[in-house]
């Protein structure tokens, strides 16, 4: 078995096979994952221990109010506890990184007390179920993490009842509970959409309540709870990504019923509960394995109906736990690929974007051409459309694998028109580009591609108005579209769902009316730098940012090192980087640092002045990689 590094001691290289099979095989290390458990006994004490290690939990801090029965909700830094014994609305948050006292988040769309089920990506937390008094709920709600409000609804459980969930970055599992007799069903739902839940199979046995939250990334795992012969020592699994019924596969130290339920990718951890007097135990057994769990200390006070939730939980980024390189500080590729100076070529410039410095030759494209959509996964880069002898334009897309410098291969077609002066963004999975020009005509289009796989576009949905040179950025759920022209400029920031389809929703405003400007992002954060403001034939140097997760206008970020239009830029999670431009023809990269305000500063130099827009400008780092 292979030795991988956490995240405090980050060295040695791995082959992408190795860390696939340590990740599926449930043997890669932990990255000082952070378990919190909140409301044991109804309290108002939050405990956390570490889950890598054994041991007694600590003092984390306080919840706004004491109460039990909550459920719990997290991101890679914040951990969110919702509802209550007492049938409340009430949403409470944290940071992972800092001890202290948990601060109001918003609201559940109804009082939900005991058992409601819960779990997340990185990016929206999902409740699920629960007892409201005199009856109980079959209803879904939705929050966004990172951000704070009173949660949505998402849709309905199959049947009203008490539950336990568990997920990974794209399913969200609603297992066993009471309706209000015992129930073996299982629910699933797709966490980055809406609608009702979808029948997955059935428990072994028809546990009356058990524990939510334990999950690796391909594991779900419902653990002791109340059966018609009393409380139960069984642990069962299930295979999140495939449908069918659970199967049994351990047994905790003793029986118990109302635990809290946590995990990271590696172990599942049961803290508390009755078993039939409260108890102050903590279980811990390895998820990918299974069998008789293992004492790993106890709680600051025996008790029942506690909150559990971690920064590292199955939910979280495939696994991986951070260590996935596209976010590790020091990380990621950027390139600008195609410019116009002063005729089209094929040239694909790279840059470690942790890294100042110059750009370097990565290969070509299979035609040159420049002002085209980019989108990109973690290993593929794909370009889109493009103008490639003015006035004519290409419906070409092409491709290029990250790993290995080399030439573009052709992908296939856009859905639409040819166009030029598009934008693209990407999750981990799927491309969308929208808008464009072909004189005399503007688009609204947005086609979409799944990138691991090379085939023609397929339509996605429409933009609210035909324009073009908008820029572009996303998350890992959600993509943005800002400012454009057509031939005006404009100033409407709108988003879409990436992995749905359908037309595009107002998001807000930029602080400036303006067209050919720069979009990059980390997961949470969007930027837009640079472009034209109407009337003005020189560009401007203003940077602004949006919180993607939300709704609402741009602010002021800082500025660029020059005033610029036709600029192209590229983004790990932490930095983006900025290059080439119309005026004055030039090949300078200007950076930021994405999660703080001020100005440029000087990266480097592109090999070639670009008086165009370089066509290929992403990375295998972006936010709608960051999970």
């Amino acid at each position: 078995m292979a030795n991988y590094p956490q995240l405090d001691d980050c060295s040695g290289v791995w082959t992408l096979k190795e860390v696939n099979d340590a990740v599926m095989g449930g043997y890669w290390r932990d990255a000082n994952s952070i378990g919190l458990i909140g409301g044991v006994n109804s309290a108002v004490t939050v405990d956390q221990i570490k889950m890598a290690t054994a041991g007694d939990s600590t003092d984390f801090g306080d919840l706004t109010v004491a109460r039990a029965g909550m459920t719990g909700m997290s991101s890679f830094t914040r951990g969110v506890f919702g509802g209550n014994q007492s049938d409340t609305t009430v949403i409470d948050y944290c940071s992972f990184n800092s001890t202290g006292n948990f601060a109001d988040f918003g609201d559940l769309t109804e009082a939900v007390g005991n058992f409601g089920g819960a779990a997340s990506s990185s990016t929206r937390g999902i409740k699920g179920g629960g007892d409201t008094g005199p009856s109980i709920t079959n209803i879904i709600d939705y929050i966004t993490i990172a951000s704070t409000g009173n949660a949505s609804d998402f849709g309905d459980l199959s049947a009203a009842r008490n539950t336990s969930n568990a997920s990974n970055p794209t399913r969200a599992l609603f297992q066993g509970g009471s309706e209000p007799g015992a129930s073996n069903r299982i629910d699933y739902i797709t966490i980055a959409n809406t609608g009702n839940a979808i029948d997955f199979g059935d428990l072994t046995a028809t546990n009356r309540s058990g524990t939510g939250g334990i999950t690796s990334s391909t594991r779900s795992v419902h653990v002791g709870g109340v059966d018609p012969d009393g409380e139960a020592t069984t642990t069962q699994f299930l295979t999140i990504a495939s449908q069918g019924n659970a199967i049994d596969y351990g047994d905790l130290t003793r029986a118990q019923q109302n635990a809290a339920g946590l995990s990271n990718s590696v172990r599942g951890i049961c803290a508390g509960g009755q078993t039939p007097s409260n108890s102050n135990v903590i279980d811990f057994f390895t998820i990918s394995v299974g069998g008789t769990a293992a004492d790993f200390g106890d709680l600051s006070a025996a008790g029942t109906m506690g909150g559990g939730t971690s920064n590292a939980h199955g939910g979280l980024n495939d696994g991986y736990q951070g260590t996935r390189p596209a976010h590790v500080p020091g990380s990621g590729r950027g390139f600008f690929a195609g410019y116009h100076n002063p005729a089209h070529n094929v040239s694909i410039d790279s840059i470690q974007i942790s890294t100042l410095g110059n750009s370097s030759d990565f290969g070509d494209l299979t035609q040159a051409r420049g002002r085209a959509g980019a989108a990109a996964s973690l290993t593929r880069l794909v370009i889109a459309g493009g103008e490639n002898a003015s006035p004519h334009q290409t419906d070409v897309i092409d491709s290029i694998e990250i790993q290995s410098r080399g030439n573009a291969a052709d992908f296939g077609d856009e859905s639409g028109p040819y166009n030029s002066q598009k934008a693209g963004l990407s999750s981990s999975t799927r491309g969308v580009f929208g808008g464009g020009f072909f004189s005399p005509n503007w688009s609204d289009i947005m086609d979409y591609v799944t990138i691991t796989t090379a085939g023609n576009a397929s339509d996605f949905g429409d933009l609210s108005e035909a324009k073009a040179s908008m820029g572009s950025c996303s998350s890992a759920t959600r993509g943005l579209f800002m400012g454009g022209r057509n031939p005006s400029n404009q100033d409407e920031i709108e988003y879409i769902t990436i992995a749905s389809t359908g037309n595009i929703t107002d998001f807000g405003d930029l602080v400036d009316v303006k067209s050919t400007g720069a979009g990059v992002s980390s997961g949470t954060r969007g930027i837009h730098a640079g472009g034209l403001n109407p009337g003005d034939s020189a560009g401007i140097n203003v940077i602004e940012y949006v919180t993607i997760a939300s709704t609402g206008d741009g602010s002021d970020f800082g500025d660029l090192t020059r005033s610029n239009y036709l600029v192209s830029g590229t983004s790990n999670s932490l930095r983006a980087v900025f290059g080439g431009g119309l005026t004055g023809n030039t090949n300078v990269m200007d950076y930021i640092t994405i999660a703080t305000t001020g100005d440029a500063a000087d990266f480097g130099d592109l090999i070639t002045a670009s008086s165009g827009r370089a066509i290929g400008a992403n990375s295998d780092a972006h936010g709608g990689l960051a999970g």
